[in-house]
């Protein structure tokens, strides 16, 4: 068995959906002033490698919680999209019913410069259409989000029930391979979002 970890670090330096209250992570306590080490952690429920749910956008919608542990777990497959701006001709082909679906745009490889929240490739409603139609259960990619505002994409899929994981890496590691995948948000009821460890098993 090997692990691959898709999560990126929190720190002070993690970026952030801009227009979202900066993070802190602050040494609270320390071995030699307490006997003890301990971080005090502050952020938005959108922070670092992070999932939203329905509700995030959808009035009345699933929270997290509502979710069955099981949802957050099954077999992944990395598509890789470098290149395109707008993620419309995507091979779905290897795509299964229920399948975690993540797409590879590169985009999280420019994480902490100005870039990063510019030209982000988005996914296009033909191609949510596409996910929706092949009943999928969560799409995820290495960017901050699948779309702009008004944020179509994410209520199309929302409705749907499907989850988005969004500022993923290290997805180069298994693109355009198949995976069983387990992501673990933070148990905090009524969620909306949550930070989450992604990580991919192979054999």
């Amino acid at each position: 068995m090997r692990a691959y970890d898709f999560t990126m670090v929190m720190d002070n330096f993690t970026p952030i959906f801009p227009g979202d209250k900066k993070q802190e992570i602050v040494q609270e306590s320390t071995i030699a002033k307490d006997g003890w080490n301990d971080k005090r952690l502050s952020f938005n429920s959108h922070f670092s490698t992070h999932i939203d749910a329905p509700i995030h956008m959808v009035e009345g919608a699933k929270s997290l919680t509502d979710f069955p542990i099981e949802r957050f777990m099954g077999e992944a497959i990395i598509i890789d999209v470098r290149g395109q701006s707008e993620i419309n001709t995507a091979d779905l082909s290897t795509v299964k019913a229920g399948d975690i679906v993540f797409f590879f745009t590169g985009q999280t490889d420019k994480a902490g410069s100005e870039d990063f929240f510019k030209n982000n490739p988005v996914i296009t409603e033909a191609m949510a259409k596409k996910l929706i139609k092949k009943k999928v259960r969560i799409v995820g990619l290495d960017s901050y989000t699948p779309d702009n505002a008004p944020f179509t994409v994410h209520k199309m899929l929302f409705r749907k029930d499907i989850m988005i994981v969004e500022n993923l890496v290290g997805l180069k590691q298994l693109s355009g391979k198949r995976f069983m995948c387990y992501i673990m948000p933070l148990k905090i009821r009524d969620a909306d979002g949550a930070p989450c460890r992604v990580v991919g098993i192979t054999d």
